[in-house]
């Protein structure tokens, strides 16, 4: 009767709404994303009028003994119609609105016939948990409950066959998360069906409310818990993919920032390090403190160490990405140790001009680090040492 099931369902699919709540803000004209945002406040809804104190609260308070059942059926037939549009604007194609048009009307004379079976009924007796079963014998409460529970094992079905149907053709993010929303909506049709079997026991003279009032909660939860996870996993599939990128780049980086750690710290070349940020803003700030230790090096590199590095790897490897990287590991090599020495400020006697780029690339600069890190094997003979380039600076 503490209805916690009921409320720790409501709080995880309103948990998602705050989630999506910003980009709804910012976008008030997506349809996708007020489909999603209405599936997530209208599911959350049902659970928190269907919880029992709730009802007691509602019956008491509009001094009618079971209007939080319509209020709760209403709720769910808006998270149907919700439901249904969201799949129509995940597909997409032709005739998008005129669909969604067509689920929200047919919703919305739901909703009409749950209004009037109720008000045409009878329900004095307040019953905050079974009246499904309570009341399955009474004329026109008897239909709105047929009615309300149809509807909603209507869209649940159309909702899973669509989710899973479409998740074979589908990879990544999206597969997982139709397959997620098919099962949560399975679940959730659970919910309906221990309902109806549980009314239709009623009907043959038989008593099975465990069915209506443990059952069906627990496969709704259950349903909603996968249902919200399942409608957000699209959403921040390509996020995490984005930060597991910038993670992995960020370690590749490492070692040609030791590499240049002295010179940084030296030359206070180095931003503050970010705290409590994102991977992909920790990435920024170490190409940055690498950018800007290259740039002060620019006037140290040796265009003909270079160009002798490049072209012996060249000839070994026959691979001009790792002949690149290689020259460049050298050439930073050497700066970094002609800047440090006491001679430093000096040209490189052999510079004969700038080299290719004043800065490597986001991808030479992850394959530099690899040289630099031993990960890629490089023709020894071809990449003068650190310690002889300095020598002969």
């Amino acid at each position: 009767m503490n209805g916690l099931i009921n409320y720790v369902s409501c709080g995880a699919l309103w948990l998602g709404l705050v989630t999506k709540a910003p980009d709804l803000l910012r976008h008030r004209r997506d349809p996708y994303l007020r489909a999603i945002c209405t599936v997530l406040g209208l599911a959350g809804l049902c659970f928190l009028l269907g919880a029992p104190p709730t009802v007691g609260a509602v019956n008491h308070l509009s001094g009618v003994p079971n209007l939080a059942a319509p209020l709760t059926y209403v709720a769910i037939t808006g998270y149907c119609a919700a439901s249904q549009v969201l799949v129509v604007h995940w597909r997409g194609g032709p005739g998008v609105q005129r669909t969604a048009r067509r689920w929200t009307l047919a919703y919305a004379a739901v909703v009409l016939g749950i209004a009037v079976t109720f008000a045409l009924g009878d329900a004095p007796v307040e019953r905050r948990t079974d009246l499904d079963t309570y009341y399955a014998t009474t004329p026109f409460l008897a239909q709105m409950i047929v009615l309300y529970l149809a509807a909603h094992l209507t869209a649940v079905s159309v909702t899973t066959v669509s989710a899973l149907r479409w998740a074979r053709q589908v990879r990544g993010g999206l597969r997982a998360g139709l397959i997620l929303l098919g099962t949560g909506s399975l679940c959730g049709a659970g919910y309906s069906v221990a309902k109806l079997v549980a009314v239709g026991a009623r009907w043959s003279g038989r008593d099975w409310p465990a069915l209506g009032t443990t059952v069906s909660p627990a496969a709704a939860g259950l349903g909603a818990l996968l249902t919200v996870v399942g409608v957000l996993v699209p959403l921040v599939a390509p996020r995490v993919t984005e930060w597991r990128r910038a993670r992995r780049t960020y370690a590749r980086l490492a070692p040609l920032e030791r590499a240049l750690e002295d010179l940084l710290v030296r030359r206070t070349l180095r931003l503050p390090r970010p705290r409590f940020a994102s991977p992909t803003t920790r990435l920024m700030w170490r190409q940055t403190s690498v950018h800007n230790a290259l740039s002060h090096l620019d006037a140290y590199f040796d265009r003909d160490l270079y160009d002798r590095t490049h072209a012996g790897v060249l000839a070994a490897t026959d691979d001009p990405e790792r002949a690149e990287a290689a020259a460049w590991a050298a050439v930073i090599t050497a700066a970094v140790r002609r800047e440090a020495a006491p001679w430093g400020g000096d040209r490189p006697p052999g510079g004969t001009g700038p080299l290719p780029e004043p800065v490597p690339g986001p991808a030479t600069l992850g394959r530099i680090a690899d040289v630099l890190a031993g990960t890629v094997p490089v023709p020894v003979p071809a990449v003068p040492s650190a310690a002889t380039t300095a020598g002969t600076a």
